[in-house]
């Protein structure tokens, strides 16, 4: 039972991490497309600027809980994706010094150049992210001593010896890809006015039609890969209320943003987004990490947990900090709240 909340917990952490530096990885990714002068870059970049570092913490958070609570598929899970991770953070450290930097000089040049490192470095961080997130759904080749290594590609088929892309994962991150722009551009309309506004809201609609595609893509290919996902659907039909709610956000989140309702737009994409992770969950609980070569070899929550004493322990202190990480995050969203304006100073020519 501890372990199997625990696992809850964790998929919990992963669509806050996702839901929340969803939509600036999202910006960034759209920042180049949307931009029409240096006026709107900036407006954009003030859109995140208070929250996306922070935002980023929960990644950290995510990784400490997965490593206190199941440091097995932790040590596992961490050396076999110790390419794409390491690639993963560098490419976040390239976004944060495109949005340090950018502002230190007074040169055209120098501010395309950092606007550049910020686009690519987001849009790369989506496709690796999401690659990872496929690879983990669809199994990976877990040997008898519980460690596995994955190359950057195979042979690009998703059988016993995969890479980090095969024509499942990157469709995957393809995926993830579309939906954070979605994401983003409808957090930009939410945060921004005028023509700015009016851009990124048609933006977020012009791509919705691409994210419906993929994401139907992404269901029959992992229908495909790994039809095991649907026992615990069938099992507890109540379970495809979740799926359901994923549909029911991507229609609601076009649907506002033709209404003008940014708000609900942009917490529709949340939704979706929360539901996506969480229909993944539920289809491959009670498993951590499944093996493409030998189920026998699955990293299950009873494999993998920690001790019942520590488990036990250590949920009270996880509450505690969760919660005044919560109360900071939404003290810092309150003050951050409204529209977005560049002031006088802010606006450069040069």
């Amino acid at each position: 039972m501890q372990g199997d909340i625990w696992y809850w917990l964790v998929a919990a952490m992963l669509a806050a991490y996702v839901v929340l530096d969803g939509f600036d990885i999202g910006a960034g990714i759209i920042h180049l497309v949307l931009s029409k002068s240096d006026e709107d870059r900036q407006l954009i970049l003030r859109s995140i600027g208070p929250v996306w570092d922070g935002n980023e913490v929960w990644l950290i958070a995510l990784g400490g809980t997965l490593y206190f609570a199941f440091p097995v598929v932790y040590a596992s899970a961490f050396s076999g994706f110790y390419l794409p991770l390491m690639i993963v953070l560098w490419l976040l450290m390239l976004r944060g010094i495109g949005i340090e930097l950018r502002m230190h000089l007074a040169s055209r040049v120098w501010r395309e150049f950092f606007d550049g490192c910020f686009a690519i470095s987001s849009m790369l961080v989506a496709i690796f992210l999401g690659a990872i997130l496929a690879n983990v759904f669809r199994g990976v080749p877990i040997g008898d001593d519980g460690y596995f290594f994955l190359a950057l590609w195979t042979n690009w088929l998703p059988g016993p010896d995969p890479g980090i892309f095969d024509w499942y994962t990157l469709p995957g991150g393809l995926l993830a890809l579309v939906a954070l722009a979605v994401h983003g551009a409808f957090y930009v309309a939410f945060k921004t006015e005028g023509a700015l506004h009016d851009r990124a809201a048609k933006l977020g609609r012009s791509i919705w039609g691409a994210l419906l595609v993929m994401t139907l893509i992404g269901l029959i290919a992992t229908l495909k890969v790994r039809p095991l996902a649907l026992g615990n659907y069938l099992r507890h039909p109540v379970a495809f209320l979740i799926p359901c709610l994923a549909l029911a956000s991507l229609l609601g989140m076009l649907i506002f943003s033709h209404a003008g309702r940014d708000r609900e737009a942009f917490l529709g994409s949340c939704s979706y987004l929360a539901a996506v992770l969480s229909s993944a969950a539920v289809g491959l609980f009670p498993i951590l990490l499944p093996s493409s070569t030998d189920a026998a070899r699955d990293i299950t929550i009873s494999r993998a947990m920690s001790g019942s004493y520590a488990l036990s322990t250590g949920l009270i202190w996880w509450a505690t900090g969760i919660l005044f990480a919560i109360a900071y995050f939404v003290f810092l969203y309150r003050i951050f709240a409204g529209k977005v304006r560049l002031s006088g100073e802010d606006v450069d020519h040069n």
